[in-house]
C-alpha cells in the first residue's frame, strides 16, 4: 500500500516564530472541498484550532468525523454559511479568528456575463475584508486565485512570466463580439476578481498581512474519497482512467500542476510565515499534460487499456514560482511534489 510521509500520524508542518500563534483559530471557507478540506489537516495537524464554512453542515458531519479521528474532538468547528453574497454573511463566522484562508468562490463556470459575476463575486469578497478589518485578532488572510489570472497557457507559446503579469488577452477576447471565446469568460472573471480585491487591499491600512495564491491545475490525495467524491481536477484525472469525456480533456493545453497537499502547505506557508506580505505565491509544482497523466494511469495500472491521448507537446512557460517553493520547503522540509506521484495520490481516490 502507498503511504505518503504526511499521513504519517507523527508527521507535522514544521512551523517556526509564526506570525499566528498556535493555538489560535484560523477560518477556512468552503471546508469541505478538495484543497480546503487538506488544508484544514494541516493546519490542525501544525496545532491549530478551524473554523470551517460550509453551505449545509448537517451535509458534512463527515469532515469533522474524519478530522476528529485524525487530531481529536474540540479543533475543529464547522459553521454555516449559505449565501455568501448575503451582506454580512460571514460576520459570525469571523469573529475571533486570527488568520483567513479564504477558498471558496462563488463562481466556477464559464458564464459570459462577466461584469455581472465580477460585481457578484465582489461583494462576496470585500464583505469579508471588511470583516476581517473588524476583528482584532486578525493577523493573515490568504486569498485564492487562478493561475488564469495570469496566463492563458499555450503550449506553442515561450513566454517568461511575471509575478504581476495579468491575463489581460483573456479579459479582451471574453468581452469581445468572438462566436468562440473558448474559456476567456472564466479567465477573465478570475483575473478582474484578484485585480479588484488587490486595489481594495492597496486603498487600506489592513491590520493583516494580505497574500493571494495562484492555483494551477490541482492533482492528488483526496481526503475522504467516500464523501468528498472526486472532487475538481481530480475528477479529470478519473476522466483519463475511465476513458470519458476526452472531447474535453484533448481542449486542455499543456501546463502546470500542483499537489493537492503542496497547495494545502503553501496556505500554511502564506499564513504563518513572518514577512511574507503583499505576494503573489505561485502554486505551479510542475508541467504537466494530460497524455502524460494517461501514460502514468497505464504504468500504474497494467491491465486496465488507458486511451492513448494525442500529444500536443510540452508547456514552455517560464514561471515565477521560486519564492512559493522557497516558502513550501520551510514547512514541508522538501521541494515539489512530482507529477507521478500525485497522478497516483489521485487514482487512490477511486480504485
Amino acid at each position: 500500500m502507498h503511504v505518503h510521509l504526511i499521513d504519517h500520524p507523527m508527521w507535522r508542518p514544521n512551523i517556526s516564530n509564526p506570525t499566528i500563534p498556535l493555538g489560535s483559530t484560523i477560518l477556512v471557507t468552503g471546508a469541505n472541498g478538495l484543497i480546503a478540506s487538506t488544508l484544514i489537516d494541516q493546519l490542525l495537524a501544525a496545532g491549530y484550532y478551524v473554523r470551517g464554512t460550509v453551505r449545509d453542515v448537517k451535509r458534512c458531519q463527515w469532515l469533522r468525523s474524519t478530522l476528529d479521528s485524525r487530531h481529536g474532538p474540540g479543533y475543529l468547528e464547522l459553521v454555516e454559511v449559505p449565501d455568501i453574497n448575503k451582506m454580512g454573511a460571514w460576520d459570525a463566522a469571523v469573529q475571533g479568528v486570527s488568520g483567513i484562508a479564504h477558498i471558496i468562490g462563488a463562481v466556477t463556470n464559464n458564464d459570459p456575463l462577466i461584469d455581472q459575476n465580477l460585481e457578484e463575486e465582489m461583494a462576496a469578497h470585500i464583505s469579508l475584508l471588511e470583516a476581517a478589518q473588524a476583528e482584532k485578532l486578525m493577523k493573515s488572510f490568504v486569498l485564492t486565485s487562478s493561475a488564469f489570472a495570469a496566463w492563458t497557457p499555450n503550449a506553442s507559446k515561450m513566454v517568461n512570466l511575471g509575478q504581476w503579469d495579468w491575463n489581460h488577452e483573456a479579459v479582451d477576447l471574453a468581452r469581445s463580439s468572438a462566436a468562440d471565446k473558448g474559456l476567456a469568460p472564466l479567465m477573465a472573471l478570475k483575473t478582474l476578481i484578484e485585480q479588484k480585491v488587490w486595489d481594495w487591499v492597496n486603498s487600506k491600512q489592513l491590520r493583516f498581512t494580505f497574500n493571494s495564491i495562484l492555483l494551477d491545475t490541482v492533482i492528488g490525495h483526496c481526503l475522504h474519497p467516500k464523501d468528498i467524491g472526486i472532487p475538481s481536477t481530480n475528477g479529470m484525472v478519473k476522466w483519463v482512467y475511465d476513458g470519458v469525456h476526452l472531447d474535453l480533456i484533448a481542449m486542455m493545453q499543456p501546463q502546470w500542476f500542483i499537489d493537492t497537499r503542496d497547495a494545502a502547505l503553501l496556505y500554511v506557508a502564506a499564513l504563518t510565515t513572518p514577512g511574507v506580505d503583499g505576494e503573489r505565491l505561485f502554486g505551479f509544482g510542475g508541467r504537466y499534460s494530460w497524455p502524460k497523466v494517461a501514460e502514468i494511469l497505464q504504468k500504474f495500472y497494467p491491465e486496465k487499456n488507458v486511451s492513448t491521448l494525442i500529444d500536443n507537446g510540452w508547456d514552455k512557460t517560464e514561471v515565477p514560482n521560486k519564492r512559493s517553493e522557497e516558502l513550501l520547503r520551510r514547512v514541508k522540509l522538501a521541494s515539489w511534489t512530482e507529477l507521478e506521484e500525485s497522478v497516483k495520490d489521485a487514482s487512490a481516490c477511486f480504485t
